[in-house]
């Protein structure tokens, strides 16, 4: 969003309902909220039929679309992030596609709060959900939120800061300040940019109430979602739920993913205090400012393969991805981590001679490096490999964060080419960020990042 405008401010006012607590006075303003991965069994798109090969090769589907968006939205080259599309010419840019998201989250909306269940997503702002009356919209497996059954619920005026940072802001009849949220497939959400309560429900056992969040109400959808009621912004922009927190979280939240294989863990999504990333094996690097600045940006110097010695990330991606030097962008809701060609094909060719198994073909035709790894038992071997983002920080990747068993006894190199499909966007995505908590700070511009064992925290 644009920069200049001020921050949305949060009136937290100590509120008398019992069984809650309004955010400014839940401790220092730490609270965790647990998220839920897709393929999770607690998921509504778990699918009991999938096989990990399926799975797989669903996430490089969706890994490609995610990368897409990235390119559609920076080639805009427009700080407020909004880009035509094929159904208006004033529409909000959105990183889902159909079935694209990565993780759930559970909060209530309104008073009395109603449960939604909607996406999660570090690279959206808006926080949106579908409302009665609504026109043509997708099913959704809980009821849609009425509006008019909450007292805390306000429309905002076309001449309120928030609606102004639209770049093309249309208004209704009654000055009703309204959005077109577009997506990367087409499809696309409108309605009412309006303020309502949002609870949460904190894993240490209590509601935590945000008064007067701004949000999309949707009364129009085209297209067929199923991932959930709607989504949740987290991105960096003026709009996502960590901006509008705000002061009240100091601005920090983090997020520590296990691995895909435990299927039954459940994930963390902390805010304020509780959002906190320190110990001796933490590192922390530079959030690099950007276009879109709902974008997260790193600079990666090297990444080095145990043995092997290093490789220099290829110099020509920093001007490709944006004008301070940020050359890849961290993400949750990208499942594999794309490299420029050089670059990727240089960290391949070193992992290739420290290993001494047979190179195979990836039978799905998604990876360019695999090994048949029978015979091995449980002895099979495969290097550590590191990414040094600015600043001097190494972070260190175990197998299981950069290495996936696409068949029986036939494991890949989990990287990709941002070079396939002139995407031309470096991307560390969510398998390698699986055991590490990972905090961010929005007003120091840091991330810190600690190895954890995610499934325990």
């Amino acid at each position: 969003m644009v920069s200049s405008i001020p921050s949305l401010a949060i009136s937290l006012l100590i509120l008398s309902t019992t069984g809650f607590l309004p955010l400014s006075v839940y401790g220092t303003g730490g609270f965790s909220v647990d998220l839920i991965h897709r393929d999770s069994p607690r998921s509504p798109l778990s699918d009991s039929s999938s096989t990990p090969s399926s799975r797989l090769k669903a996430a490089a589907e969706r890994s490609f679309s995610r990368a897409n968006y990235f390119r559609n939205a920076m080639q805009q080259n427009n700080p407020s992030f909004f880009a035509s599309s094929p159904s208006a010419s004033d529409n909000i840019y959105s990183g889902i596609t159909e079935n694209s998201s990565e993780y759930l989250m559970s909060f209530y909306v309104g008073s009395p709060a109603k449960e939604v269940l909607a996406i999660a997503d570090t690279g959206s702002d808006l926080i949106w959900i579908q409302c009665k009356p609504c026109k043509e919209c997708y099913p959704q497996t809980t009821p849609l939120f009425d509006p008019q059954a909450s007292s805390t619920y306000k429309v905002i005026s076309c001449k309120a800061d928030s609606c102004l940072t639209q770049s093309r802001e249309s208004c209704s009849h009654e000055s009703e300040c309204e959005y077109n949220y577009a997506y990367g497939d087409g499809s696309f959400v409108d309605g009412f940019l309006s303020t309502e309560t949002l609870s949460f429900d904190s894993t240490g056992g209590r509601r935590v109430q945000v008064p007067s969040t701004v949000f999309g109400c949707t009364h129009h959808s085209n297209g067929t979602f199923s991932d959930g009621s709607g989504i949740v912004g987290l991105g960096g922009g003026q709009l996502s739920l960590i901006r509008q927190l705000g002061s009240s979280i100091q601005s920090k939240f983090s997020y520590c993913l296990p691995p895909l294989s435990q299927s039954s863990a459940t994930s963390r999504l902390n805010f304020g205090s509780s959002a906190v990333v320190s110990g001796s094996s933490s590192i922390t690097t530079p959030l690099i400012p950007g276009n879109p600045d709902t974008f997260y940006f790193l600079h990666l110097d090297q990444i080095s393969v145990d043995g092997q010695g290093s490789v220099l990330v290829n110099p020509s991606m920093q001007a490709s991805v944006n004008a301070h030097q940020g050359n890849i962008i961290i993400d949750s809701g990208t499942p594999l981590t794309f490299l420029d060609n050089e670059t990727l094909q240089s960290v391949a060719n070193k992992v290739a001679s420290s290993v001494s198994f047979p190179k195979v073909t990836d039978p799905n035709g998604i990876f360019s490096l695999c090994f048949d790894v029978s015979g091995s038992g449980d002895d099979a071997k495969l290097p550590d490999i590191t990414f040094h983002f600015s600043g001097g920080a190494p972070v260190v990747l175990h197998e299981d964060s950069t290495f996936v068993e696409v068949a029986k006894n036939t494991v890949c190199l989990a990287l990709l080419s941002s070079d396939m499909d002139g995407i031309g966007v470096n991307i560390f995505g969510n398998i390698a960020q699986q055991n590490f908590h990972i905090g961010y700070d929005l007003s120091a511009m840091q991330l810190t990042i600690a190895p954890a064992d995610c499934a325990n925290m």
